[in-house]
């Protein structure tokens, strides 16, 4: 059990105790949706994010019970964001994700739809990643159903976290992405880093059926706290940005990351 739930504006937050902990839940949520969505529809979309924290989710994912329950075959992977880099590099979200979890667990290499980020021109990589995503989205809808390309892509759950500055994704403080409700995906120019980031927008993160935050470290506690009770100041707290039109939106955090909640 967490050691707190809070409720703020439709979302819940889950306080545990520690890092490992909030590992576990999240672990436990991603295997407790796949199982539903699977049973339901056939299938499960996942956008998944970089950082330490869904690193320690991917390893207990990769572990018993999860290893042999999960229902793997049935799994389509996608990224939230991903650095201008190869996906042999070090700094890769992708690399970190098929070392931790994908190349352990049996998920048909068909399934998974990496962001060509190794691409010279970033903008060419944004929109091959949304050409990526409309062609699966749109060729696995319901052919009794009429949705429109706005609802389209709609993943069933999205990890994000969220940086001591208050991005998430690569939604940076003060960067253009924070403006763009068209596109899909987008290559944001981060200032920080003098240099581009392949992230989707606010507009198809708050399309997805289910969205959680994991936040842990004492670091993050500042900008949690203002992100959930402060004022509205996206361009400060872009975090702010994720509310989820016709979904849910979950905090897990750890007491470190909400000792001033």
């Amino acid at each position: 059990m967490p050691n707190r739930i809070l409720e703020k504006d439709g979302a819940q937050i889950r306080v545990y105790q520690n890092s490992e902990e909030l590992a576990l839940k999240a672990a436990r949520r991603f295997a407790r949706l796949a199982d539903q969505y699977v049973i339901g529809c056939g299938r499960f979309t996942v956008a998944l994010s970089g950082g330490s924290t869904p690193k320690a989710m991917f390893q207990r994912l990769a572990e018993s019970p999860f290893v042999e329950t999960v229902p793997w075959s049935s799994i389509y992977f996608f990224w939230g964001d991903e650095r201008c880099v190869p996906p042999d590099h070090a700094d890769s979200n992708y690399r970190m994700t098929a070392e931790t979890l994908l190349a352990k667990v049996p998920v048909p290499a068909e399934n998974i739809f990496r962001i060509p980020a190794e691409l010279a021109d970033a903008h060419q990589a944004a929109q091959q990643y949304a050409d990526t995503l409309l062609n699966f989205f749109l060729k696995t809808l319901d052919p009794k159903t009429t949705a429109p390309l706005s609802n389209v892509p709609r993943f069933d759950l999205i990890f994000l976290g969220m940086g001591a500055d208050g991005h998430t994704a690569s939604l940076f403080p003060h960067s253009a992405a924070l403006h763009n409700d068209t596109d899909i995906v987008v290559a944001n120019y981060v200032e920080k880093f003098s240099a581009h980031r392949i992230t989707l927008t606010a507009r198809t993160l708050n399309n997805a059926r289910h969205v959680t935050f994991l936040v842990a470290g004492q670091d993050k506690a500042e900008s949690l706290q203002q992100v959930l009770t402060g004022e509205r100041h996206i361009e400060t707290y872009p975090a702010q940005m994720i509310q989820p039109t016709k979904g849910t939106l979950l905090w897990l955090t750890d007491e470190a990351a909400a000792s001033l909640l």
